[in-house]
């Protein structure tokens, strides 16, 4: 089959030096990873022998044949570690944060969005058919001038902590406007959950706001180790997910294996007090020395580093790579022009010996000395 009205497309990514290429990360120090507690690298989860018992396949859809117990246990044990009245699972955080907004806001009302949202948030609100409006980042005076512009229904949607940079949502002063405005509070949960938080309960329940959100989502690819996300709220909302959101309806169902081992994290996440403050200890580190290049200010895991321009921060992650730092460049257009950076994640088994070296290097980034 002829597939030449494809090249163009590909040519033009080539041509901003953007192409993304999928690559294996084997035998590097881990600075990439979303396995901010170790979940994953260090086998925290330990669950071989009951995976022996546990189906491998779901077999259907939760309406059809794909509903079982253990998934319904596990929803009801995670909303209430998160304080919610009920939950329902998804696939992936994508198909939660689709599967929610796609079918909630209806046609009249509106979405008001932080402008770095996740792209799952933006894919789902295109596929709404309220109005949306976005405003600037973390700033809730925006939102406040913005809230002027809302009718219907009014949705607003920010994350905790943002992917890209790291920084945390100023939670209070949106809730306050919420408030306010009558407005209905939905937060996407899934790079604080389980590190932020005494217990890796997430921000809004640190804060203790929980009752004042419509729908929190966290997700299970990230410190979780696993795969698929919660949307959690009211009794209600979650039947309605069930009878309206398309990407809930119309998915296989997450099998047991997999269910087991998102509850067997939840049941961890409490006792993992000393990898969580290994990690605090590791970013203050990090914030606190000067690099060649700006940092966004950041107190989570994740860590920005920008360096302008697609040929250059790719030329600088391949040179920490040569001294075998596992360091990933992230390209515009993921994000805006001049905002290219290193992404840079810090785990709770990350060596302060380790973290000594990356900001040796970076130190040095721009001098001579730093050459492959």
């Amino acid at each position: 089959m002829k597939d030449e009205f494809l090249h163009k497309k590909l040519q033009e990514r080539k041509d901003l030096n953007a192409y993304r290429q999928l690559k294996f990360q084997v035998g590097k120090i881990d600075f990439c990873s979303n396995d901010y507690l170790g979940v994953v690298k260090n086998n925290l989860l330990r669950i071989d022998r009951e995976f022996g018992s546990c189906r491998h396949g779901s077999t259907g859809s939760r309406l059809l044949a794909g509903n079982y117990p253990l998934i319904e246990e596990t929803e009801k044990l995670i909303a209430s570690f998160h304080e919610a009245e009920a939950g329902l699972i998804f696939n992936s955080g994508y198909d939660a944060n689709v599967g929610l907004l796609s079918c909630v806001p209806q046609r009249g009302d509106t979405i008001l969005y932080d402008y770095l949202s996740h792209a799952s948030i933006r894919d789902g609100i295109r596929l709404s058919f309220a109005r949306s409006i976005s405003f600037e980042h973390n700033n809730f005076e925006d939102l406040r001038r913005k809230m002027a512009q809302a009718s219907g229904n009014i949705f607003v949607v920010t994350e905790s902590v943002f992917s890209m940079d790291g920084d945390i949502a100023p939670i209070e002063p949106i809730v306050q406007i919420c408030k306010a405005s009558g407005a209905h509070l939905i937060v996407d949960e899934a790079h604080a959950t389980g590190v932020v938080g005494d217990r890796g309960e997430g921000l809004v329940q640190q804060e203790g706001f929980q009752s004042q959100c419509f729908a929190r989502i966290h997700t299970f690819g990230k410190a979780v180790g696993c795969h698929g996300a919660i949307v959690l709220g009211s009794d209600s909302f979650r039947n309605y997910l069930i009878n309206f959101s398309r990407p809930f309806i119309y998915s296989t169902s997450l099998p047991e294996s997999s269910i087991l081992a998102i509850k067997r994290a939840y049941e961890l996440f409490p006792r993992l007090h000393s990898e969580r403050s290994h990690l605090k200890s590791l970013v203050t580190r990090f914030q606190d020395t000067d690099t060649s290049y700006r940092k966004v200010i950041s107190n989570t895991a994740i860590q920005a580093v920008i360096v302008p321009g697609n040929e250059y921060v790719k030329e600088l992650a391949n040179k920490l790579q040569v001294y075998n730092l596992d360091v990933r460049p992230i390209l515009y257009p993921t994000v805006p022009k001049g905002s290219e950076r290193l992404r840079i994640v810090l785990h709770a088994f990350n060596t302060e010996a380790e973290l000594e070296q990356l900001l040796e290097l970076l130190g040095s980034a721009k001098s001579e000395a730093f050459t492959t």
